[in-house]
């Protein structure tokens, strides 16, 4: 399949009302390695900077066929991406995403707006934090998605019913593999969940993570490797990647001191905090405050 972007303007989004549904763009596009991501031909109002992220207006539905790379929502620790996982991102919701340099990815990915998407996508099975479906090489979206990206670029005269038909039957696979998704979960699964509930409840401060362990019954061992297999990271690299995170929130949204803000997310000491917060984060803390 070709390369293809397509961004409407909102004075004339592809739209059929009797659907609910109002698709704002649509497109497919590999991003080569070892190039930086978002490329010079996105448009301005869809670029961002990876220090800064961005929010939409809209949902939209990202399909990663192949690559690998990673993505963070609402100042959350950053999620791998693999082949085969979706993205949903929600209006109003800060995220940022990219490839790995060394492997880029092919993206398709669609816009939209509208009553019934809001219905589905309101629904409890769905959670904007956490919106990374893994469906894998999933033959059915690929086609519909292939099949809506051709009608969105040839727009022929039925172009906006056909393009809305095919944008509910993709909601509707998503929707369903997340149902699946949900009754699939193992019990492990669900253990590291409730303890990482803990983690976000308590980010602030110091977590004695074989204490935690044994809360749940756990051996400390087992608690680790179950963890890190889960949620790809050691359970103290979550939690230093949640305060980094929850710290950089706060030099954003707030007028607190350097020093107050590292006291409040839990460091020892300001300078610890920016040297922490340099190696990880890739950048300064008091860079950051002073473009703010």
């Amino acid at each position: 399949m070709k390369l293809f972007r397509n961004y409407f303007s909102l004075e004339s989004p592809s739209v059929d009302g009797n659907l609910g549904i109002t698709i704002l763009n649509a497109g497919h596009n590999i991003h080569p390695a070892n190039l930086p991501y978002p490329d010079i031909q996105h448009p301005d109002s869809y670029y961002f900077e990876w220090e800064k992220g961005r929010s939409l207006k809209e949902y939209q539905i990202i399909y990663i066929s192949k690559g690998e790379g990673i993505f963070e929502v609402g100042g959350l620790p950053p999620q791998s991406i693999e082949a085969g996982t979706i993205i949903l991102l929600y209006p109003n919701v800060w995220h940022r995403y990219r490839p790995k340099e060394n492997t880029g990815w092919e993206e398709y990915w669609v816009g939209f707006l509208g009553t019934y998407a809001h219905y589905l996508l309101e629904q409890e099975c769905f959670n904007p934090q956490n919106p990374i479906i893994k469906v894998g090489f999933n033959a059915q979206f690929l086609e519909t998605f292939s099949k809506l990206i051709e009608v969105v670029e040839v727009r022929e005269d039925s172009f906006q019913k056909l393009s809305s038909f095919l944008l509910i039957q993709l909601l509707g696979i998503v929707y369903a593999s997340v149902l699946l998704s949900n009754r699939k979960m193992s019990r492990k699964e669900e253990i590291i969940n409730q303890i990482r509930n803990e983690i976000h409840a308590n980010w602030n401060k110091g977590i004695d993570f074989e204490a935690l362990a044994k809360r749940f019954n756990l051996s400390y061992v087992w608690f680790r490797k179950t963890f890190k297999e889960v949620l790809g990271t050691s359970p103290n690299q979550y939690h230093l990647t949640l305060k980094l995170r929850k710290a950089e929130q706060l030099i954003r949204e707030t007028s607190l001191t350097l020093a107050e803000i590292a006291y409040q997310s839990g460091f020892e000491s300001e300078f610890y905090f920016s040297r922490i917060f340099k190696k990880k984060m890739n950048y300064n803390a008091s860079e950051l405050r002073k473009k703010k």
